[in-house]
């Protein structure tokens, strides 16, 4: 799958996840860290939303096998890529956790 054809892939999740538009606007680089060690590195995609009520920007990336696809909105406490991946990695550790101790 090009470049192209994987922002319109995250485009579209953006968009039935939180009923917005999106432009993309950037590739970020982020090493995403948890409790001392890497957990995820790679490509942030940064996207505007053009009509969100509540943020401006969503970052978007995919990780594992089979391949899961997370988007995060900018809103407080994330306002940029690293901190959407921090946040990501949090929420993914908690429902692992949640999915061990049943």
């Amino acid at each position: 799958m090009g470049k192209n054809e994987y922002i319109e892939r995250l485009r579209q999740v953006i968009f039935q996840m939180h009923k917005t538009t999106s432009i993309w606007v950037e590739s970020v680089r982020v090493e995403g860290i948890f409790r001392g060690r890497t957990q995820w590195k790679g490509e942030v995609e940064v996207f505007e939303l053009t009509d969100h009520p509540k943020a401006k920007r969503c970052y978007a990336w995919t990780f594992g096998e089979p391949e899961q696809l997370v988007t995060v909105l900018e809103r407080p406490p994330v306002a940029d890529a690293k901190s959407a991946v921090k946040l990501g990695i949090s929420c993914q550790v908690k429902k692992a956790r949640k999915i061990r101790s049943r």
